[in-house]
């Protein structure tokens, strides 16, 4: 059966999306008093021969004490005889940048998504038996198509408190012209609350993220509780797909002195998708590993001191 038009999804899936909402908000970029890079590692379905192997890279900074913050993306995507390679980079803007309590920001970011689709492996028809004959809607070669589109987010953010956003990827929904492939506009709703228990000491942490094409829908739920500002452990749900135990680990690392200041943040975070669909007989789960640097580095400016001789 030859398809003249399809519609796919394009949208990487990560356990630990929390950990950095810019991966699918841009108007988080520069909401912390960080500059950040962080990185995700997502091996998914494992036991199942060309899953899908996910790597994505965020950087996002603020520029000054400005409103004004910057997020970039690289994400690579490996899938059977399909590989998507996508950049995106875009501007945040807060809209109260001098508030003390929760702060506004608007975001739009521009991709350029690469896809790739070639005879890696051979091609197996849906009933398994033989081999696919000729068909024109399938490259005997690797053949590439790219496609620019925009993505826009709104985001609120108080402190170590609580955030909530919403945002949308694939606004223009460009096809990819030499597959007849056009990509779903996808919908975000996400937030979580933080209740102190015990100061700083013990911290439960509440996430959640929805998110749609319109023709599916997906929830994500996570708890985890924070020890100590140092360890963490919870799991995830994604109801008729998967429940993941996460477990991760912070240090931070505070200097300052008579000339400068400094703040570092080094995280890294690992979960365990234990499938729930009717994947489970054949997957034996997914594995994901976050990695993350923050740091800000400031000068204190040195006030110079004059004296008169004559008052000595």
């Amino acid at each position: 059966m030859l398809a003249s038009f399809l519609n796919a999804q394009q949208d990487p899936q990560f356990t630990q999306w929390y950990m950095d909402p810019v991966t699918s908000n841009i108007a988080a970029a520069g909401q912390t008093n960080l500059t950040n890079i962080n990185a995700f590692y997502r091996q998914q379905w494992v036991g199942i021969e060309r899953r899908p192997v996910t790597t994505l890279l965020n950087f996002d900074t603020k520029f000054g004490e400005g409103p004004i913050g910057m997020g970039v993306q690289l994400y690579q995507d490996d899938i059977g005889n399909e590989q998507n390679t996508m950049i995106k980079i875009g501007p945040s803007f807060t809209f109260n940048n001098n508030s003390t309590g929760t702060r506004f920001s608007g975001g739009l970011s521009l991709s350029i998504f690469t896809k790739r689709i070639g005879d890696f492996y051979s091609w197996v028809p849906p009933d398994g038996e033989g081999s696919i004959p000729n068909d024109p809607a399938i490259p005997n070669s690797v053949t590439t198509s790219n496609a620019i589109d925009l993505d826009f987010g709104l985001f609120m953010r108080n402190s170590n408190k609580y955030y909530a956003g919403i945002s949308s990827t694939h606004l223009l929904q460009s096809s990819f012209k030499d597959f007849s492939i056009t990509p779903s506009r996808h919908y975000y709703i996400m937030g979580g609350y933080n209740f102190s228990l015990s100061g700083d000491d013990l911290v439960l942490r509440t996430n959640f993220l929805t998110k749609t094409d319109l023709a599916a829908t997906a929830v994500d739920f996570n708890i985890n509780v924070l020890l100590n500002n140092m360890l963490w452990v919870g799991a995830s749900y994604r109801p008729g797909d998967a429940i993941a135990p996460v477990l991760g680990y912070q240090l931070k690392m505070e200097k300052q002195d008579q000339i400068s200041n400094s703040e570092q943040l080094l995280r890294i975070g690992y979960s365990y998708d234990v499938t729930t669909s009717e994947l489970q007989s054949y997957s034996n789960g997914s594995h994901e590993i976050f990695l993350s640097y923050g740091f800000v580095f400031k000068s204190t400016p040195i006030q110079n001191k004059y004296a008169n001789p004559r008052f000595l």
